[in-house]
Protein backbone atom coordinates (compact mmCIF):
# COMPACT_ATOMS: atom_id res chain seq x y z
CA UNK A 1 0.00 0.00 0.00
CA UNK A 2 0.91 3.48 -0.75
CA UNK A 3 1.62 5.72 2.36
CA UNK A 4 0.15 8.81 3.21
CA UNK A 5 1.65 10.43 6.52
CA UNK A 6 0.39 13.46 7.62
CA UNK A 7 2.84 15.32 10.32
CA UNK A 8 0.50 18.07 12.48
CA UNK A 9 0.72 19.85 15.19
CA UNK A 10 1.58 23.53 16.33
CA UNK A 11 4.34 25.66 15.55
CA UNK A 12 7.48 25.23 17.05
CA UNK A 13 6.95 21.38 17.97
CA UNK A 14 8.97 20.18 15.16
CA UNK A 15 6.72 18.57 12.10
CA UNK A 16 9.40 19.13 9.75
CA UNK A 17 12.51 18.05 11.83
CA UNK A 18 10.51 14.67 13.05
CA UNK A 19 8.67 14.22 9.22
CA UNK A 20 12.75 14.84 7.23
CA UNK A 21 13.94 12.22 10.14
CA UNK A 22 11.47 9.33 8.84
CA UNK A 23 11.97 10.20 5.38
CA UNK A 24 15.36 8.60 5.86
CA UNK A 25 13.77 5.32 6.67
CA UNK A 26 10.72 5.48 4.10
CA UNK A 27 10.77 7.02 0.73
CA UNK A 28 8.32 9.92 0.20
CA UNK A 29 7.10 12.99 -1.55
CA UNK A 30 7.95 15.85 1.13
CA UNK A 31 5.04 18.48 0.72
CA UNK A 32 5.85 20.92 3.19
CA UNK A 33 3.02 23.81 2.94
CA UNK A 34 5.40 26.28 4.12
CA UNK A 35 7.63 25.32 1.64
CA UNK A 36 4.78 24.91 -1.24
CA UNK A 37 2.93 28.40 -0.39
CA UNK A 38 4.96 30.79 1.61
CA UNK A 39 6.92 32.87 -0.60
CA UNK A 40 3.58 33.44 -2.67
CA UNK A 41 1.78 34.25 0.35
CA UNK A 42 4.46 36.48 1.56
CA UNK A 43 3.94 38.37 -1.69
CA UNK A 44 0.63 38.81 -1.86
CA UNK A 45 0.77 40.03 1.93
CA UNK A 46 3.39 42.43 1.07
CA UNK A 47 1.37 43.89 -2.10
CA UNK A 48 -1.43 44.68 0.00
CA UNK A 49 0.82 46.10 2.84
CA UNK A 50 0.54 43.84 5.02
CA UNK A 51 3.41 42.26 7.26
CA UNK A 52 4.37 39.64 5.54
CA UNK A 53 4.87 37.15 8.42
CA UNK A 54 1.41 37.46 9.80
CA UNK A 55 -0.34 34.18 9.13
CA UNK A 56 -3.50 35.24 12.10
CA UNK A 57 -4.28 38.33 9.60
CA UNK A 58 -7.83 38.85 8.54
CA UNK A 59 -6.74 39.49 4.58
CA UNK A 60 -4.88 35.79 4.98
CA UNK A 61 -7.41 34.05 6.48
CA UNK A 62 -10.39 35.30 3.93
CA UNK A 63 -7.87 35.08 1.16
CA UNK A 64 -4.64 33.18 1.70
CA UNK A 65 -5.38 30.47 4.01
CA UNK A 66 -6.96 28.08 1.58
CA UNK A 67 -5.84 28.37 -1.47
CA UNK A 68 -2.33 27.60 0.28
CA UNK A 69 -4.04 24.34 1.62
CA UNK A 70 -5.67 23.97 -1.59
CA UNK A 71 -2.36 23.85 -2.99
CA UNK A 72 -0.60 21.86 -0.97
CA UNK A 73 -3.17 19.33 -1.69
CA UNK A 74 -3.38 19.51 -5.12
CA UNK A 75 0.49 18.60 -5.63
CA UNK A 76 -0.41 15.40 -3.07
CA UNK A 77 -2.76 14.03 -5.18
CA UNK A 78 -0.53 14.19 -8.07
CA UNK A 79 2.13 12.25 -6.27
CA UNK A 80 -0.51 10.03 -4.60
CA UNK A 81 -1.57 9.43 -8.63
CA UNK A 82 1.65 8.57 -9.34
CA UNK A 83 2.49 6.47 -7.47
CA UNK A 84 4.62 7.54 -4.40
CA UNK A 85 4.29 7.74 -0.86
CA UNK A 86 3.90 11.03 0.77
CA UNK A 87 4.51 13.18 3.56
CA UNK A 88 2.21 15.96 4.02
CA UNK A 89 3.55 18.50 7.02
CA UNK A 90 1.36 21.12 8.37
CA UNK A 91 -1.34 21.64 11.11
CA UNK A 92 -3.84 20.39 8.78
CA UNK A 93 -6.59 22.24 11.69
CA UNK A 94 -9.52 22.87 9.81
CA UNK A 95 -8.53 19.82 7.17
CA UNK A 96 -8.55 17.02 10.38
CA UNK A 97 -11.92 18.09 11.06
CA UNK A 98 -13.38 17.79 7.96
CA UNK A 99 -14.52 14.22 7.45
CA UNK A 100 -14.51 14.36 3.65
CA UNK A 101 -10.71 16.08 3.50
CA UNK A 102 -9.60 12.41 3.36
CA UNK A 103 -11.99 11.43 1.15
CA UNK A 104 -11.86 14.18 -1.50
CA UNK A 105 -8.02 13.33 -1.54
CA UNK A 106 -7.84 9.82 -2.28
CA UNK A 107 -10.71 9.74 -4.86
CA UNK A 108 -9.16 12.73 -6.83
CA UNK A 109 -5.71 10.57 -6.90
CA UNK A 110 -8.00 7.82 -8.64
CA UNK A 111 -7.11 5.72 -5.48
CA UNK A 112 -9.34 4.01 -2.70
CA UNK A 113 -9.07 3.79 1.19
CA UNK A 114 -8.07 0.14 0.34
CA UNK A 115 -5.04 1.13 -1.44
CA UNK A 116 -3.83 4.13 0.49
CA UNK A 117 -2.46 3.56 4.37
CA UNK A 118 -3.46 7.11 5.92
CA UNK A 119 -1.56 7.96 9.18
CA UNK A 120 -1.49 10.92 11.52
CA UNK A 121 1.62 11.68 13.36
CA UNK A 122 0.63 14.29 16.20
CA UNK A 123 3.83 16.31 16.75
CA UNK A 124 3.88 17.85 20.41
CA UNK A 125 5.68 18.89 23.31
CA UNK A 126 5.23 18.72 27.15
CA UNK A 127 5.17 22.58 27.55
CA UNK A 128 4.16 25.57 26.10
CA UNK A 129 8.51 26.78 27.81
CA UNK A 130 9.84 24.37 25.40
CA UNK A 131 7.79 25.44 22.10
CA UNK A 132 8.88 28.89 22.76
CA UNK A 133 12.63 28.04 22.79
CA UNK A 134 12.32 25.67 19.72
CA UNK A 135 10.48 28.67 17.69
CA UNK A 136 13.80 31.42 18.84
CA UNK A 137 15.96 28.13 17.88
CA UNK A 138 14.71 28.03 14.63
CA UNK A 139 15.49 32.05 13.62
CA UNK A 140 12.80 32.36 10.92
CA UNK A 141 10.94 35.68 10.55
CA UNK A 142 7.77 34.59 10.35
CA UNK A 143 7.61 33.80 13.76
CA UNK A 144 7.73 37.39 14.65
CA UNK A 145 4.31 37.74 14.85
CA UNK A 146 4.40 35.05 17.47
CA UNK A 147 6.41 36.82 19.91
CA UNK A 148 4.96 40.18 19.49
CA UNK A 149 1.37 38.21 20.23
CA UNK A 150 2.72 35.63 22.47
CA UNK A 151 -0.11 35.89 24.94
CA UNK A 152 -3.01 35.36 21.96
CA UNK A 153 -0.74 32.47 20.80
CA UNK A 154 -0.87 30.82 24.02
CA UNK A 155 -4.43 30.84 24.27
CA UNK A 156 -4.95 29.65 20.90
CA UNK A 157 -2.23 26.35 21.15
CA UNK A 158 -4.07 23.04 21.58
CA UNK A 159 -1.19 20.73 20.77
CA UNK A 160 -3.51 17.72 20.01
CA UNK A 161 -6.10 18.79 17.54
CA UNK A 162 -9.33 17.05 17.00
CA UNK A 163 -9.49 14.32 14.11
CA UNK A 164 -12.49 13.46 12.26
CA UNK A 165 -10.89 11.14 9.40
CA UNK A 166 -12.22 8.15 9.13
CA UNK A 167 -9.30 6.08 10.24
CA UNK A 168 -9.07 3.99 12.79
CA UNK A 169 -7.40 4.85 15.87
CA UNK A 170 -4.02 2.90 15.39
CA UNK A 171 -3.51 5.08 12.30
CA UNK A 172 -2.92 8.10 14.75
CA UNK A 173 0.65 8.16 16.61
CA UNK A 174 0.59 11.01 19.76
CA UNK A 175 4.28 11.47 19.06
CA UNK A 176 5.99 13.60 22.31
CA UNK A 177 8.66 15.37 20.49
CA UNK A 178 10.70 16.84 23.84
CA UNK A 179 14.41 15.88 24.16
CA UNK A 180 16.63 14.79 21.60
CA UNK A 181 15.14 12.49 18.52
CA UNK A 182 16.73 9.67 19.13
CA UNK A 183 17.25 6.56 16.96
CA UNK A 184 14.63 5.27 19.65
CA UNK A 185 12.26 7.22 18.85
CA UNK A 186 12.96 7.51 15.20
CA UNK A 187 12.76 3.35 15.45
CA UNK A 188 9.06 4.47 16.88
CA UNK A 189 8.01 6.40 14.06
CA UNK A 190 9.09 4.33 11.34
CA UNK A 191 7.39 0.80 13.25
CA UNK A 192 4.12 3.12 13.49
CA UNK A 193 4.58 4.09 9.86
CA UNK A 194 5.48 1.10 8.10
CA UNK A 195 2.23 -1.18 10.77
CA UNK A 196 5.52 -3.46 11.39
Amino acid sequence: MQKLIFFVGVAGTGKTTVARRLSTEIPAAFLDRDTIGGRFVEAILEMKGLDKNDRDSEFYKANLRDLEYDTAKDVCIENLAAGQNVFMISPFTAELKNKQYIEDVITAAGLTKEQVDVKVIVVTLQDMALQKDRIVGRQTERDQWKFDNWGLFEKRVDFVPAINWDIPASSILIFDNSGELTTEKTDILKRFATGE
